[in-house]
This record gives C-alpha cells, sequence and structure tokens, in this order.
C-alpha cells in the first residue's frame, strides 16, 4: 500500500472539513479508515488501498455536506494523484454503496465495499455514534427530541445490516449501549414532561 497516499488523503480532508463540527469531519473519516483497516487484516485478499481511500474520501461528497455531483471531490482528489482510472471508477462506487439512505436493506457488491460500509456503520451507533447524532442535530437546529427520532429509523437498524463477522460482533456491544442510553433518556424525559 502506497502511505504517501493516504497521508495526501488525510491531509485533503483535513481541508475539506476543517470548518465541519456536526460529526461528518476529519476525526470521522480517520475512524472509519482504521476501523476498515482493522476488518480488513481479515480479508488478506481485500485490496488495502482501495479500502483505505474508499473510507477517507467516503464524506466528501455527502449531499448533507456538499453541493456535487459525480463524486467530483474525490475524483478530484484521485485524479491529482494519478491512480489508474480503474481505480478511481472503484473507489467511487464503494462511496456510493456506503450511504444508509440510498443503500438501504442492500449489500455492496465487493468485499472492499463491505468493510467501507461496515466501518462507517459501526461509528455512527454506540457511544460515538449517541455523540455524532447529537452534534448534527444541534449544528442543524434539532431538538433533542427529533435527534431521537434518528435512532428509532437508522441508528438502531444498523446492528442488522452489517456484512462481515467482524462488524456484526462489534455491532452488537454498540447496539445494546445505545439501548441503554435510550432507555435512560426515555425515564429522565419522563421525569420533565409530564
Amino acid at each position: 500500500m502506497n502511505s504517501l497516499i493516504v497521508e495526501s488523503a488525510i491531509k485533503y480532508i483535513e481541508d475539506i472539513f476543517k470548518d465541519n463540527s456536526d460529526g461528518h469531519d476529519i476525526s470521522h473519516s480517520v475512524r472509519v479508515y482504521q476501523k476498515a483497516m482493522d476488518i480488513a487484516r481479515n480479508y488478506p485478499e481485500c485490496d488495502d488501498m482501495i479500502i483505505s481511500l474508499a473510507a477517507l474520501l467516503h464524506d466528501v461528497d455527502d449531499h448533507k455536506l456538499f453541493d456535487t455531483e459525480n463524486n467530483a471531490n474525490a475524483r478530484r482528489f484521485l485524479e491529482g494523484q494519478s491512480v489508474e482510472p480503474m481505480k478511481i471508477e472503484q473507489i467511487c462506487n464503494i462511496i456510493n454503496e456506503v450511504s444508509f439512505r440510498k443503500n438501504r436493506g442492500k449489500s455492496p457488491k465487493s468485499l472492499e465495499g463491505k468493510i467501507v460500509q461496515d466501518a462507517d456503520r459501526l461509528d455512527a451507533i454506540g457511544a460515538m455514534g449517541i455523540a455524532r447524532a447529537f452534534a448534527f442535530g444541534g449544528k442543524n437546529g434539532r431538538a433533542i427530541e427529533i435527534s431521537l427520532q434518528h435512532f428509532y429509523e437508522k441508528l438502531l437498524l444498523l446492528k442488522d445490516e452489517m456484512n462481515t463477522q467482524e462488524a456484526k460482533a462489534m455491532a452488537e456491544e454498540r447496539h445494546s449501549f445505545m439501548e441503554a442510553f435510550l432507555g435512560e433518556m426515555e425515564k429522565e424525559m419522563n421525569r420533565i414532561i409530564p
């Protein structure tokens, strides 16, 4: 794997996410990259470079953050790094398969895509997922009650949509933590709101 291109990708996302505080930031992308690489260690047949770049770049064209088409930000970076056109297409295909909203109930075609999707979804649940849900809600002017709906519409569904055995095992613990959190929230909110 070419570590220089990974370092360049990290610098690129540091710049592109520098003013972001809604949970889709440099820290999120690096966590997804690290988790994807952890999962990939169990699959020596996968392409680590494809996984690395897809994980690091998976949010650079997210519709919630950018008004781009055809993965313009990801493509600009990859072309600037002289990545082969075939690999650029593979990376962009994986990026397009990550989104929960666009890919509900669908599993990516490639092993690399499954790994990146799992890594992104793992970062959406558990303690970090809770923090990210409220960071996003706060930045977008949503009341706590509205942010809580996101758990039932998406986050609690993710455990059953993991692709790899490693992600399934990690998701169980994170899912249980969210359920405990939501149970406590319900108790505390019922004390406040008659």
